[in-house]
């Protein structure tokens, strides 16, 4: 009875073992080839449970998902001859496992090739552009430049590259003082020539005050003036009429405000009986 239960627990072993042998599975988020002598046969196998021949056959299991490699930092050289350092990374997929397998083997050499792909394509794309445009201006559009042409040439090899990023572009160390003093220049110059134009501004603004503020005091003066004269017409004609109503009085006041003005403080004259300031007090008529 005990043998009958040994025997019956090794043929299950064996069917158990035997059946791993023959048959694998693959999960959702991988995709296997089946290789002979180091040579695929039958093709991708997708998720699911598939056969192979045991000791002949070796299943390779590559990821679906995707991935992402980190690139060592490397020195690009740009249009205006400065070196950056750039530090990037790449996002990739496995498209074709069996081409894939033929050209670059593994992760390891999947990785190398990805790197040098994307380090030609960054110098080359970069190379075009100046130091000042890449931080600034063209970053974007260069990185769109070189995931494309970074993806054509990667699908030769059952890799397809989704996005290239630069995570730091540094100077040298050896370069930074000299960029930065040139920038600093740069800045120092705008500064003066904004300096400059709005010293200009002030002057013309000045000059326009200076203008507005002439141009008022003449026509004040013009108007006052011309007030001024008004004032005295007026005066003369009402001078005039008063005179003309009697001039016996109005020479007699005159004669007296001459007097009061010509008579100060401490003040002698010696004045003949016949002077006209003394015709009044005496009696007689001016002129008589």
């Amino acid at each position: 009875m005990n043998k009958k239960y040994t025997t019956l627990l090794i043929v299950l072993i064996a069917v158990v073992v035997g059946f791993n042998m023959m048959f694998f599975i693959v999960d959702e988020t991988r995709q296997a080839i089946v290789v002979r002598l180091g040579k695929p046969v039958g093709g991708v196998k997708g998720p699911g449970l598939h056969f192979r021949i045991p000791v002949v056959h070796e299943v390779i299991y590559f990821d679906k998902r995707l991935l992402e490699y980190d690139a060592a930092p490397a020195e690009i050289l740009t249009a205006d001859k400065k070196t950056l350092v750039l530090d990037n990374y790449s996002r990739w997929l496995i498209t074709d496992p069996l081409l894939f397998y033929k050209t670059v083997r593994d992760m390891s050499g999947a990785q190398a090739r990805i790197d040098d792909i994307v380090y030609a394509q960054l110098r080359v794309e970069l190379g075009r552009h100046t130091l000042t445009d890449i931080v600034s201006k063209v970053r974007s559009e260069v990185m769109k430049s070189v995931t494309a042409s970074s993806e054509k040439i990667a699908l030769n090899y059952g890799i397809d590259i989704v996005d290239v990023r630069i995570k730091r572009a540094d100077l040298p160390p050896e370069n930074e003082n000299a960029v930065y003093g040139r920038m600093r220049a740069e800045r120092e110059r705008q500064a003066k020539k904004y300096r400059s134009e709005g010293q200009e501004e002030s002057l013309k603004i000045k000059a326009s005050a200076d203008k507005d503020r002439t141009i008022l005091l003449a026509e004040a003066y013009e108007e006052a003036e011309t007030t001024k004269g008004e004032g005295d017409a007026e005066a003369v004609r009402i001078y005039a009429g008063a005179f003309g109503k009697d001039p016996e009085f109005f020479t007699f006041l005159k004669t007296l405000e001459a007097t009061e003005r010509s008579m100060q403080k401490e003040t002698t004259l010696v004045l003949s009986p016949k002077n006209e300031f003394l015709k009044y007090f005496n009696g007689s008529k001016p002129g008589k």
